[in-house]
């Protein structure tokens, strides 16, 4: 039971913490090392112009400001509104830690604890930084299989992390009930830091490079220019900013507001309970490790001789700050907390004195209710923002103080060299968009806060507000009869279920109840006709007097002529691989690109900037809203939609990558002879209010060919066998073309200079490093996804970008990425899935050169287990064109043996 003492706390009005060093108060929010007020001659300054206008003063802003005045940018600006750590900073529980289920978030992690190690003796603050390593629990088997899952996507990291035993467990934080503990997840030097004194130390040495930090100093205003600065507004004057960068925190939508930008943040109440001294805690001889109980949703820390618990509450017992939503955050709110309500706690107040009993016996001496903010995924928005010139964000951190020092450099990095240090897409702001309401962001972030302690699995889909306005004109029609995925706002069917199939959400580490249905699917389309909705796609139509040009800047591909199609690719300044796109010359100067739902704004933003940077005269319309798609695919296909068009889909007619405008079932269309399957196929670009129609047409017409739906996982299964490359898989901001295949795509003797293409005649020139190859590997009932680790001679050695399950050779299909210096663990997986036609799983990977000849046998770590793969001859499968062209030249050959 609650002691009386802690009773009494229920209904206490918490206005805002006792004075600075009273007797009780955490370290994190009283006992301030660092140096509160600057020198009044380095506040007093005023600059009419600055490179960059920082908004916001809380540890995100401040690390931007620090790293941007390291790197040797002059006139770097940071502006806040009342004083630095005000807002969500200050009161955080300061919690560091190397984990990160993401593949590229664990550098911003790395990064954050290594800059913050070295911190007070660069600067001379400071920091509070303690380093006793954190424990993740496991009390469900299904728990320990996470670990496991997490542990072959780490191996190949930096990071430090191991999965131990309850006897170790126990050694290392004696305090525990051991009953239910099945193992744990061990991050070294894990632990927490001083939110405040951390700031502190980063505005020395903010300073100490030439930043100005300006408080208080609000800004009022903020007005765009036609040559792309701002004019930013405040009581103290204006000033001139090449570019500005919202950092604002639980503030960033009221800047947003300022220049028409709805940025989809929410403000939550997270609480958490600091006690008094705990005789056993006070006894220990070293400090506990961080504790995380996750089927109990709580971290747990030592506080000096007490303990810091923080609980994540469900989402219906969370509460969101709804008022700031429709009104504003109050003016002058700044070092102020909410109101404390252990009542909505108390369930994970009990877990946690079961957990760890000494706490049944310590009074709480404090509760800390205050705000963080939320975007609808609780990953933060990162990076310029399409459609607005010169404008960033650094907003929507739910774990801010982890995060600030690996994103202040990576911010930094991309600001300075034109492009990111490496790829984070799933921070991109841009990743929301105008479907994003605001009841949409509420009841994601309900989830999201709720889901922070829920297992991991892979294929993860979460279900709170969907679905949005982006649904295709074929959701009404199929919603029923399959398992919907979210993409970027769409629905989209991931797999099919069939009368007597399980047509639930099963999610696993393990295959599934979609694993038949999918295979099913596959042989659909292999062997007959399936018909795919792919209106998520993002689509762009780009026309006017300089669109060859600018595109001709923008493509490593040469432009297809009119009425083709090509696949192309645009490259960062440092030839890395920026985005993917389908090219179509739909007429003269007129052309339609197309990309993946995910990276719709991303390259939209890309396009845009090069297009006013170069000056060229284009006119860019995203079409991604006003077209649906329909893929129809297979040997049947050109059988099925013939019936349906007069126009000639023969062969010879319509060739493999050609674009046509045509009427099918009198519907208009573009059609495209292309199919991510690499079976015989076409994709039909048309009004998105034709969707429901077309699709009623196309499976009506193909009744005796034995026409059925396919959805997203077939078609991923289908493309490895083709070896056919996935962007944000195979190919993003960390890898460059040549070592990902991509040569037949990349033109360096085309006249044009297009972007990355120094630089890749450069990596050419040096040679390259590691390469892209497939593998198969016989598994038992667990296949590869992608950044599992690339096992060789008993090192980490590469890792898996993607896979699946091959159907025809009864294996597992994956690509995989690993360097040529074996004795260095780096490399994963790039992405893999079961191959329904081979039966085995399908993984492509990155390896050293010396290990991608075929045959070579390695490694690959699924599910805490080593399973033999080998290097393939890629295609498994030949794609149909490849086919067809083959049979023409035997059947050529064959009669000219009769003549």
């Amino acid at each position: 039971m609650l002691r009386p003492g802690i009773r009494r706390l229920r209904g206490l009005r918490l206005l805002g913490f006792p004075p600075r060093g009273s007797p009780g108060c955490p370290r994190s929010v009283c006992s301030r090392q660092g140096e509160e007020n600057p020198p009044l001659s380095a506040e007093s300054r005023w600059k009419d112009r600055a490179e960059t206008v920082i908004i916001g003063g809380g540890c995100v802003g401040v690390s931007l400001a620090y790293h941007l005045a390291k790197a040797g940018m002059k006139d770097v600006v940071l502006l806040e509104k009342s004083e630095l750590t005000a807002g969500s900073t200050w009161h955080a529980a300061g919690l560091t830690t190397y984990f990160h289920p993401g593949i590229n978030l664990k550098k911003i992690h790395y990064y954050s604890i290594k800059l913050y190690e070295k911190l007070e003796e660069e600067t001379g603050q400071v920091v509070g930084f303690h380093q006793p390593g954190s424990i993740r629990i496991a009390t469900t088997p299904v728990r320990v299989d996470e670990f496991k899952y997490q542990m072959t996507r780490t191996r190949w990291h930096a990071t430090e992390q191991y999965i131990i035993e309850p006897e170790k467990i126990q050694e290392m934080f004696p305090l525990l009930n051991m009953n239910k503990i099945l193992a744990g997840l061990y991050n070294p030097g894990d632990g927490h830091i001083d939110p405040y004194s951390l700031t502190m130390a980063l505005a020395a040495g903010a300073r100490k490079y030439g930043a100005l930090l300006k408080y208080p100093a609000p800004v009022t205003s903020l007005k765009p220019r036609s040559d792309g600065t701002w004019d930013v507004e405040t009581p103290h004057g204006s000033m001139r900013a090449n570019r500005i960068v919202n950092a604002a925190g639980f503030w960033a939508r009221e800047v947003g507001k300022m220049i028409g930008l709805e940025h989809p943040l929410i403000p939550v109440q997270h609480q958490y309970i600091i006690t008094s001294t705990i005789p056993e805690v006070k006894a220990l001889k070293r400090e506990l490790p961080v504790l995380r109980d996750l089927e109990g949703s709580f971290y747990l820390r030592q506080e000096r001789d007490g303990l810091l618990f923080g609980p994540y509450e469900s989402q219906e017992k969370m509460k969101v700050q709804d008022s700031w939503v429709t009104s504003g955050v109050p003016p002058g709110f700044g070092k102020e907390l909410f109101e404390s309500d252990l009542d909505r706690i108390m369930e994970h107040v009990e877990a946690a004195m079961d957990l760890v009993p000494v706490l049944k016996k310590a009074d709480i001496i404090r509760i800390v209710n205050g705000p963080i903010t939320y975007s609808p995924d609780i990953l933060p928005m990162v990076g310029p923002h399409q459609g607005v010139r010169n404008y960033w964000v650094a907003v929507g951190f739910g774990y801010g103080i982890i995060h600030a020092g690996g994103v202040g450099k990576y911010l930094s990095d991309w600001i300075l060299h034109r492009e990111p240090p490496f790829d984070l897409i799933e921070l991109d702001p841009n990743r929301y968009g105008k479907w994003t309401t605001a009841e949409y962001t509420e009841a994601k972030a309900r989830e999201s806060y709720g889901f922070n302690n829920i297992v991991g699995y892979p294929k993860e889909e979460r279900f709170a507000g969907r679905p949005t306005q982006r649904v295709s004109g074929l959701y009404e029609t199929l919603e029923s009869k399959c398992s919907m995925g979210f993409h970027s706002g769409w629905e989209q069917p991931h797999w099919f279920y069939k009368p007597g199939q399980d047509p639930g959400y099963r999610p696993s580490f393990h295959r599934t109840n979609w694993f038949e249905p999918v295979g099913s699917e596959y042989q659909q389309v292999m062997q007959r006709v399936g018909v795919i909705d792919l209106s998520p796609f993002g689509k762009f139509n780009i026309k006017g007097q300089d669109s060859i040009r600018l595109l001709d800047h923008l493509f490593a591909n040469v432009i297809p002529k009119v009425g083709f199609t090509n696949i192309s690719h645009m490259l960062t300044p440092k030839g890395r691989v920026y985005a993917e796109l389908t090219v179509s010359h739909q007429s003269p100067g007129e052309f339609l690109l197309v990309t993946g739902s995910g990276s719709e704004l991303h390259d939209l933003r890309w396009i845009e900037e090069e297009a006013i940077k170069g000056g060229y005269d284009v006119e860019i319309k995203n079409i991604t809203d006003e077209l649906g798609v329909l893929g129809v695919a297979g040997p049947y296909s050109r059988k099925v939609l013939q019936k349906l068009t007069s126009e000639d889909l023969s062969d010879n007619v319509f060739k493999f990558l050609q674009t046509k405008s045509l009427k099918v079932s009198n519907i208009p269309v573009t059609a495209i002879r292309i199919s991510y399957t690499g079976e015989l196929g076409w994709e039909l670009y048309h009004r998105r209010e034709d969707s429901a129609a077309l699709y009623d047409a196309i499976m009506n017409a193909g009744q005796e060919e034995g026409i059925d739906n396919f959805g997203t996982y077939a078609m991923n299964a289908l493309r490895l066998e083709k070896a056919f490359r996935a962007w944000g898989s195979e190919m993003n901001c960390d890898t460059n073309p040549l070592e990902a295949g991509l040569e037949s795509f990349v033109k360096l003797n085309k006249p044009a200079d297009f972007i990355g293409k120094q630089a890749l005649k450069q990596i050419k020139a040096k040679g390259l490093k590691r390469r892209l190859v497939c593998l198969t590997l016989a598994t038992d009932d667990v296949d590869p996804e992608g950044n599992e680790s690339i096992w060789y001679d008993g090192k980490v050695v590469g890792n898996t970008t993607s896979g699946s399950y091959s159907y025809r050779i009864q294996k597992s299909l994956a690509f995989a990425y690993v360097p040529v210096e074996l004795s260095k663990v780096v490399g994963n997986t790039t992405s893999g899935s079961y191959s329904y036609r081979i039966q085995k799983s399908l993984v492509f990977a990155y390896v050293p050169v010396e290990l991608s000849k075929v045959g070579q046998q390695v490694e690959v770590e699924l599910l805490g287990k080593n399973y033999p793969a080998v290097v393939i001859q890629e295609p498994l499968v030949l794609t149909e064109p490849t086919r067809s062209r083959l049979q023409k030249k035997r059947w050529k050959g064959q009669n000219l043996k009769r003549l």
